[in-house]
């Protein structure tokens, strides 16, 4: 197995993170920001000190330094939700909204990871997107297919990332989705197995490990109420070794015919919350476990009753927000404030592919753009340390990983990513040229505001994970586009 500690070291640069423990809304009272800081990482690769590079304490003068002076430290971004089988099916045309964009586009390009060599070269490439994009910890929504999530697991081992993923999970289904359709037995073998197989293999240990797994149905309207009854039997066996819940929730809403409609007409409940609840019989009777709790993460939440965000918050369950993709397929925007209102934690997700940005500041963007339009008195301005923090560590919270990354509190794992703005111009010149106030907390927030909005992957050049720099896999060889599509010859 690859070395998974980094060397004692000092980095040297423009620190922001948000410190100790806050709520999204006392996130810019925590925002910490060293202009000319330090971030001192172990032999271990934990972080043993973090400020301002000139008072960095005698113990730690002799240390190598890195110097990304005129540059930043962040901690790495933390993604909540994306698709690996949908690695090559960002800004996917021909579907329209959810289920029919499931039907058209995305069953039959999950269905290609059947195949183990293709399943091989997308898990390579999936890989290689996160760490370009800075994404340190990440929980995918996986294949059906398990030698395609074997690939996946051992890139990221490879490379040193945090992975929590699971395969999905279909027992019912359409003609387009049949290839990944199993029985309701079947699919329960087949995630037991996976858990044997993945789940904190690396450390033992799923306070410390960076391969975890989860329990994954792709949404209530994939499986029956026999293969919810199975999966909450199996959660109750696994929740104590750590194993993760992930879905969807409440992303479409077209009236009738719609996700929503479609889940409460299937099962006849009161709310959509109430099948991952165990509350999967008609009237909302229950007829099994609860799947909810503190490892467990629904995406989208768009259209959530007052109900449904209470019951969440009560759990501890998390919501994956999912701005980008909910513009590409129209499902709505989830309302900001009511939803952070009543206390859930609330973690970005790129959602690749229904989401065309792999950078976690991109879909930050996103977010900003659609809580700033929201109607009325719904409607507000996201501070920037609010954005840090929803694409940091309210992504550890919702992964139960807080205690060990998120941000750069001493004694967590050293997660954090290097920025040179010189590597991707348009970014440097909003820095050094943008207007700033003459009142320095303002000017610190307009800094922290510029740099996640027009931050680009080519400007993040170096990811670490528990103090070492990951490792992508190298590219597969590919011949021109031109070439492949029209038959012309390579030109000299």
């Amino acid at each position: 197995m690859t070395s998974i500690r980094g060397a004692a070291q000092v980095y040297r640069g423009h620190v922001f993170h948000i410190a100790g423990s806050p709520t999204v809304s006392e996130a810019r009272r925590h925002l910490v920001s060293l202009p000319d800081g330090a971030l001192v990482t172990g032999g271990e690769g934990q972080i043993d000190w973090v400020g301002d590079f000139a008072a960095l304490p005698a113990e730690f003068a002799d240390l190598p330094v890195t110097d990304n002076r005129g540059g930043f430290i962040l901690p790495g971004f933390v993604d909540t939700h994306l698709h690996f089988p949908q690695t090559y099916s960002t800004d996917a045309y021909g579907g329209g909204q959810l289920l029919e964009w499931l039907d058209n586009c995305v069953f039959p390009a999950e269905s290609k990871l059947k195949d183990p060599e293709f399943g091989a070269r997308i898990a390579r490439d999936f890989t290689r997107r996160r760490i370009a994009a800075g994404t340190t910890s990440a929980l995918v929504f996986g294949s059906a297919f398990p030698p395609a999530q074997d690939a996946l697991f051992a890139e990221s081992e490879r490379a040193g990332l945090r992975l929590v993923s699971g395969r999905g999970i279909q027992t019912i289904g359409s003609e387009s989705s049949r290839a990944l359709l199993t029985g309701e037995t079947e699919a329960l073998d087949l995630v037991t197995a996976e858990i044997d197989r993945w789940h904190a293999v690396d450390t033992g240990d799923p306070a410390t490990a960076l391969l975890q797994v989860a329990v994954v149905p792709r949404f209530s309207l994939s499986v029956t109420p026999t293969t919810l009854a199975g999966l909450g039997e199996l959660y109750d066996d696994v929740r104590g070794r750590g194993v993760y819940f992930h879905s969807h929730l409440n992303e479409n809403n077209r009236p009738g015919t719609g996700e929503i409609d479609a889940v409460k007409a299937i099962y006849r409940v009161d709310t959509y919350l109430d099948t991952y609840d165990g509350q999967f019989l008609p009237g909302s009777v229950r007829g099994g476990s609860s799947l909810l709790g503190r490892r467990s993460i629904l995406a989208h939440a768009v259209h959530c009753e007052d109900a449904e965000l209470a019951r969440l918050a009560e759990t501890g369950t998390s919501v994956a927000h999912c701005p980008t993709s909910q513009q590409f397929l129209g499902s709505g925007t989830m309302p900001w404030l009511r939803t952070t209102g009543f206390g859930v934690n609330v973690a970005i997700g790129s959602d690749i592919g229904a989401g065309d940005e792999w950078l976690v500041s991109r879909v930050l963007n996103d977010c900003f753009k659609v809580h700033l339009s929201e109607p009325g008195d719904a409607g507000l301005s996201i501070d920037p340390a609010a954005l840090l923090f929803t694409g940091t560590l309210a992504g550890a919270r919702a992964l139960d990983m807080e205690a060990r990354f998120g941000n750069f509190d001493v004694g967590k794992d050293a997660d954090f990513l290097l920025i040179e703005p010189d590597r991707w111009e348009p970014l440097a010149s909003v820095l050094e040229r943008g207007i700033r106030a003459d009142d320095a907390e303002m000017a610190t927030d307009q800094t922290l505001f510029a740099l996640l909005l027009a931050l680009r992957q080519p400007a993040i050049t170096g990811v670490f994970v528990r103090g070492r720099r990951v490792q992508a896999p190298e590219p597969e060889h590919r011949s021109p586009v031109s070439a492949r599509v029209t038959g012309r010859p390579e030109r000299a």
